[in-house]
């Protein structure tokens, strides 16, 4: 009986009464004593057709897809982490690069921040755009006077520059291979090189030197100071500050010195350029009074001719003829003894300067128009047209209330002969007017004929 039971199959292979349908649980409830081996050999072949039916029903595989879908979920959970994970590293370290791309961009900031302010900027065009009214560091009288200034400071560089002068200094103590003399001789030549450098950009400066320049090159000399002193640290090698004052008082003197020589020849140009006008106005005086004393000698040998023959009343209107060139050489006479009479005009040229703009004038010439054709030259497109034109006698103190007045509206605010102002001319006018009373000729449109028709042709090209 013990052998029988123990060959009944085992629970791996028939199912318990516990996994079986309430039917099979009852037969199986139901085995004999004796002959338990057909019965489970019975219920095998009908647990394989429960397995069976089993797979053919898919209870096996719906079990599996759970396992798998488990494992999946498993897997996804565990690549999500892992990701995550990563991300979470990646970000601190794109974090880390990120602020130490910061901080170099900061480094480097202030490295180009820091070279910029030991570079010296000398661009002509930004200096030109930056010039101003430039102020005297040395208010002398004229350019001899800065001159014999200079001549005495460069003396004083020269003395300084020359060996054991003073101008650049050095360790005292310094030895090569344990050579003091060695390393006098080293400190001695490096101080040359470091000197030379130095003067080279000292004397580059006063070659190119401007008066508007000045700052821009005082910025650079104190720079070449500066870095003269670091790169010489180590020899404790630097200019003597004293030596650098004198570069420095060389370069102020020389921007004092270019400006008064400009300033002085500018009005030596406007002078020679006054004195040719009164040669002009004495010649052409002389040349008139000539011609009118020729013209009443005329009259007066024609007179005598007539009054020899009798006629009394021929000679009666020679007489008044007479009269009329005496009194055109007065007033010769009077224009050439008073040299504050003259005509005043108002002139304009619409097509070199627009609308807005007119120049107030005097001359003393005895034809006003010749120095208005003069001014219209070859060095302006057009002609200037004439709105006023008018004589007084005290034209020079008409012209001079006339620019006072308008001032405000100077076009050149510097050089005063240049006597174009922003005014149209019916605000010169109004001045005029104010001024001398009625003014007997006025035009207010010029007539611009020449830009006119260079205007009328473009527009008939194009």
């Amino acid at each position: 009986m013990i052998a029988d039971r123990t060959s009944l199959p085992s629970s791996s292979a028939v199912p318990s009464s516990g996994s079986l349908p309430p039917d099979v649980a009852r037969e199986s409830a139901k085995v004999p004593l004796f002959g338990a081996r057909r019965v489970a050999r019975e219920l095998g072949a009908e647990a394989e057709a429960l397995r069976a039916e089993l797979a053919r029903v898919g209870a096996l595989d719906a079990i599996q897809i759970e396992e798998e879908r488990r494992s999946a979920r498993q897997r996804f959970e565990d690549q999500e982490r892992e990701l995550e994970q990563g991300r979470a590293a990646s970000l601190a370290k794109f974090s880390a690069e990120a602020d130490a791309l910061t901080k170099r961009r900061d480094a480097l900031a202030a490295e180009v921040a820091g070279l910029t302010s030991q570079v010296a900027n000398l661009e002509e065009t930004l200096l030109l755009q930056e010039v101003g009214i430039y102020e005297y560091q040395h208010p002398l009288e004229n350019a001899d006077a800065y001159r014999a200034r200079l001549d005495v400071l460069r003396v004083r560089i020269k003395e300084m520059a020359k060996k054991d002068g003073g101008a650049v200094t050095g360790a005292q103590g310094w030895t090569v291979n344990g050579s003091k003399a060695e390393g006098k001789r080293m400190v001695s030549q490096t101080s040359k090189l470091m000197l030379r450098a130095y003067n080279g950009e000292a004397d580059a400066l006063l070659r190119g030197m401007r008066p508007y320049r000045l700052d821009a090159s005082l910025d650079r000399l104190n720079k070449s100071f500066s870095m003269i002193a670091k790169l010489g640290a180590s020899m404790q090698i630097s200019i003597d500050s004293e030596y650098h004052r004198l570069r420095v008082e060389e370069l102020r003197l020389t921007a004092d010195f270019l400006a008064k020589n400009a300033d002085e020849k500018e009005r030596e140009k406007e002078e020679r350029a006054r004195l040719r006008e009164e040669r002009k106005v004495e010649q052409q005086l002389q040349r008139e009074k000539e011609k009118l004393e020729k013209e009443r000698q005329h009259y007066e040998n024609a007179r005598a001719a007539l009054l020899s023959k009798g006629d009394v009343e021929g000679a009666a209107r020679l007489a008044e003829q007479i009269e009329d060139v005496a009194r055109k050489i007065e007033d010769v006479d009077y224009r050439a003894a008073n040299h504050r009479a003259g005509y005043v005009y108002v002139i304009s040229n619409l097509g070199a300067f627009g609308e807005h703009m007119i120049k107030i004038g005097m001359t003393r010439r005895l034809d006003p128009m010749d120095r208005v054709r003069e001014l219209g030259d070859a060095s302006v497109p057009f002609n200037f047209d004439v709105h006023s034109l008018f004589f007084a006698n005290d034209a020079v103190g008409i012209e001079a209330e006339m620019h006072r007045r308008l001032g405000d509206r100077r076009v050149n605010r510097v050089n005063m002969r240049r006597e174009f102002f922003y005014a149209t001319p019916q605000e010169a006018l109004e001045q005029l007017r104010d001024l001398a009373g009625d003014v007997l000729q006025f035009e207010e449109i010029p007539e611009a004929i020449e830009f006119r028709q260079s205007q009328t042709l473009s527009q008939t090209l194009s």
